[in-house]
């Protein structure tokens, strides 16, 4: 497999811009592992016996893309930025449809980060992350989108501010308060 070089990647996302479906072919074959990486780093903390794979996870995640149409997308950060919000929704209607919940079934547990102090050796319910991610965007989205990208997207801090249009120092900022307020809200 070749490396795409940022040009290459900005060309696939303004035919798929515009609507060729080919483009997102070309994109998902270069950027497939980064979507594995997302996927398995979710699901490594789950419980044994979940029908969920990483593989599926990113695969679900290409045919929401197809099915989507041509979304705007600037670069390559933009582009994994929208897919991990897609894997989260995924993440979530798995869970729901699994009855975690509502039914008592096995409970699919996510480490938020190590900063979580004691809520990263117990982990923390997906629904009840999406819930608590859910209030924290209602009442800052740019903080929800942080966590969103940081926690669920895998982006690094630099990245995150990129995709915002934020300072680093910004993003770090959100990121530190936003995990505070995740830990209380969870805890």
């Amino acid at each position: 497999m070749t490396v795409l070089d940022s040009a290459d990647v900005s060309g696939l996302l303004v035919a798929w811009n515009s609507g060729d479906q080919s483009a997102l072919g070309g994109l998902m074959s270069f950027l497939y592992p980064e979507l594995r990486r997302i996927a398995r780093r979710h699901l490594g903390h789950r419980p044994p016996g979940n029908s969920l794979e990483s593989a599926a996870l990113a695969n679900e995640a290409y045919l929401k893309l197809t099915r989507a149409g041509s979304i705007r997308c600037e670069n390559r950060l933009h582009f994994l930025a929208l897919c991990s919000q897609i894997i989260r929704r995924i993440l979530v209607d798995h869970a729901r449809r699994r009855g975690y919940a509502k039914r008592g079934g096995s409970v699919m547990h996510v480490p938020l980060d190590d900063a979580l102090m004691a809520a990263h050796s117990r982990g923390i319910e997906l629904l009840a992350l999406d819930q608590a991610m859910s209030s924290l965007s209602a009442i800052d989205e740019r903080k929800g989108r942080v966590v969103e990208l940081r926690y669920f997207g895998g982006l690094s801090v630099e990245e995150t501010a990129t995709v915002l249009g934020i300072s680093a120092e910004t993003a770090k900022r959100d990121w530190r308060m936003a995990k505070a307020w995740l830990f209380r809200a969870l805890t």
